[in-house]
């Protein structure tokens, strides 16, 4: 990763832009707003979900907007989320850019009055595209890179 001492004006709108991209699609999680985190993403996007991080094989493979629904309503199973954003990298290319953001996602549920706190280590490796001056996830894969459950006093 490289410093980037002088920045265009257009490039560090850019990358703001994708760094609130990235932000908006937590804060939807957390606030059960399926609707708004599909907003995110281009008509045609491509999500991937890799619960195994030793599986060369995805646990989910969507395409589309529309099949994002279900992913993101089951977050309706926990009592509370919270996802932290930490690092995220951009690398602009025009209208296209890649990158990678770093995300600890905490789950908080109740079963058989037990409550408990799962946690998971989340790496996005993500490809946007500009449409329209608005910056979009064309791809997004969610890589788990690991996750702990523990018991959780309220």
């Amino acid at each position: 990763m490289s410093p980037h001492s002088s920045l265009s004006e257009q490039d560090a709108a850019d990358r703001l832009a994708l760094r609130e991209l990235v932000d908006a699609y937590a804060h939807c999680a957390d606030r059960r707003d399926a609707a708004g985190q599909m907003a995110l993403f281009a008509e045609d996007t491509h999500f991937v979900v890799y619960m195994d991080p030793k599986s060369a094989e995805p646990s989910q493979d969507l395409r589309g907007r529309e099949s994002l629904a279900p992913v993101f309503d089951a977050l309706n199973a926990y009592d509370a989320t919270t996802h932290f954003n930490g690092q995220n990298t951009a690398v602009l290319d025009g209208d296209r850019a890649t990158g990678e953001a770093y995300c600890l996602a905490h789950h908080v549920s109740t079963a058989a009055g037990q409550r408990t706190l799962m946690i998971a280590s989340i790496r996005y490796l993500d490809t946007y595209a500009k449409q329209h001056g608005s910056w979009y996830f064309a791809e997004r894969k969610l890589m788990v890179d690991w996750t702990e459950t523990r018991s959780s006093t309220p």
